[in-house]
C-alpha cells in the first residue's frame, strides 16, 4: 500500500487523488447533536422540514432543527457531490463514523455516479451518539474493529476505510472517548493510517488529546486536529500544536461566525470569517508550518448545501482559492494545502 490511498472503490495511487477535501459528510445522521430550542416558537421550527419557512432561522440555529442535521437523501448528496466534481474536485474524505450514520454502500454508489474518489473513515463518534454495545468495548476490542475495517472492510460489505476518524470527543473526554483515542493510536501503529480527531469545544482539548495519543504511541505528524477555526483562537495555541508536529485543519470555511457565534464547553467564542482564516494560514506559513495545514468545509447540515442556499462542497475551489491568491498565498502553497499535504496523510507509507 506504499504511496497508495484506500477509497471505497479500492486502492488508488496518490498521484490520482487530485484536489482533496479532507473533512466532509455526504450522508449523516446528526440526531445526537440535535438540540431542541427552549422557546415555543423555536420548538415549532425544530420539527419543521428544511425549506423556505426555516432557512433564514437555520442560518443562526443550524443544529436546532432535526431535519437539518439528518442528511439522509442520497440523491441530494449525489447532486452536491457532482457540483464538487465539476468545480475540479478529485477526492472527498467522508469522516462519518459509527454513531452518526456511516453508509459504506451508499458512498460507493456516490463515487461511481460522480467520478469523485471517496475515502471513508473508521472510528467512533462521541459517547452520546453510540449504541450501548459500543460503550462497554475495551481499547483492544475497539482497535480490532478499526483495524478490520481498514484491512478487510466494514462488516460484510468488503468496503474498506482509508482513514481513522473523525474520532470525536467532548471536553473533558469521557472514559469511553479516551478508550477510542487510545484505540486509534494502536490502529495507526498497526496499519499506518492517519487519524482525524474531533476535539471537544475547549481551547485545551486538542492538547489533552494530543498528549493521550502520544502516550499511546501515535505518530503526531499523521494526526489531524479538526476544527482549528473553532478551537484555537489564539496564535500561540496554533503554533504550539503545529510545533508538536500535528496537522491543523481549518474546516469551517463559509461559516462566518453568526450570533451567538460558537458554543464551547464553558463559554462562547467568536469564529473567524474566511478572510481571517486566510491570514491565520499565512501566519502559520511565516512560521514554517504551511505543510501542517489542511482545509475543508465539514458540511454536516442540509442548510449548508448549495440546493438550500448554502456554500456546499464547491466553496473552497470556487471562492476561497481566488481569495487566497488575492491575499498573498502562492500557487505552491495552495497546492500544498489542497493536494500535497492531504495526499501525504491519505497515502500509506
Amino acid at each position: 500500500m506504499r504511496g497508495v490511498a484506500q477509497t471505497v472503490l479500492g486502492p488508488i495511487h496518490g498521484d490520482d487523488l487530485g484536489f482533496i477535501l479532507p473533512h466532509e459528510h455526504l450522508l449523516f445522521d446528526g440526531s445526537s447533536i440535535f438540540a431542541e430550542p427552549v422557546s415555543s416558537s423555536g420548538r415549532r421550527l425544530a420539527y419543521a422540514p428544511v425549506g423556505w419557512e426555516t432557512l433564514s432561522w437555520l442560518r443562526y440555529h443550524p443544529y436546532e432543527n432535526l431535519d437539518n442535521v439528518r442528511m439522509l437523501d442520497e440523491d441530494e448528496a449525489e447532486r452536491e457531490l457532482a457540483l464538487y466534481h465539476k468545480a475540479g474536485g478529485g477526492t472527498l474524505v467522508d469522516v462519518t463514523v459509527t454513531g452518526i450514520g456511516r453508509d459504506p454502500a451508499a458512498l460507493a454508489r456516490l463515487s461511481r455516479a460522480t467520478g469523485v474518489h471517496i475515502v471513508m473513515g473508521t472510528g467512533l463518534y462521541t459517547e452520546a451518539s453510540l449504541a450501548p454495545r459500543y460503550l462497554a468495548m475495551s481499547v483492544d476490542h475497539v482497535a480490532g474493529m478499526l483495524i478490520r475495517e481498514l484491512k478487510q472492510g466494514v462488516d460484510e460489505s468488503g468496503i474498506r476505510a482509508g482513514i481513522i476518524g473523525e474520532v470525536a470527543c467532548n471536553h473533558p473526554a469521557s472514559e469511553v472517548e479516551k478508550r477510542t483515542i487510545r484505540a486509534a493510536a494502536i490502529t495507526q501503529q498497526e496499519t499506518g493510517a492517519s487519524i482525524s480527531v474531533h476535539p471537544g469545544r475547549n481551547r485545551e482539548a486538542p492538547f489533552h488529546l494530543a498528549a493521550l495519543l502520544q502516550e499511546a504511541g501515535a505518530d503526531l505528524s499523521r494526526v489531524i486536529f479538526c476544527h482549528t477555526d473553532a478551537r484555537l483562537r489564539n496564535v500561540d495555541d496554533r503554533l504550539r500544536l503545529a510545533d508538536m508536529g500535528c496537522v491543523l485543519e481549518y474546516d469551517l470555511w463559509g461559516w462566518e461566525g453568526h450570533f451567538p457565534s460558537y458554543w464551547t464547553s464553558d463559554d462562547y467564542m467568536d469564529l473567524p470569517n474566511d478572510t481571517d482564516r486566510i491570514h491565520e494560514i499565512l501566519e502559520l506559513a511565516r512560521h514554517g508550518h504551511i505543510d501542517r495545514v489542511v482545509i475543508s468545509h465539514d458540511i454536516c447540515v442540509r442548510s449548508r448545501r448549495v440546493c438550500w442556499g448554502g456554500w456546499g462542497y464547491i466553496h473552497i475551489p470556487t471562492y476561497v482559492l481566488p481569495m487566497m491568491r488575492m491575499r498573498g498565498i502562492t500557487e505552491e502553497q495552495i497546492r500544498r494545502l489542497t493536494v500535497e499535504t492531504p495526499r501525504r496523510l491519505l497515502c500509506y507509507l
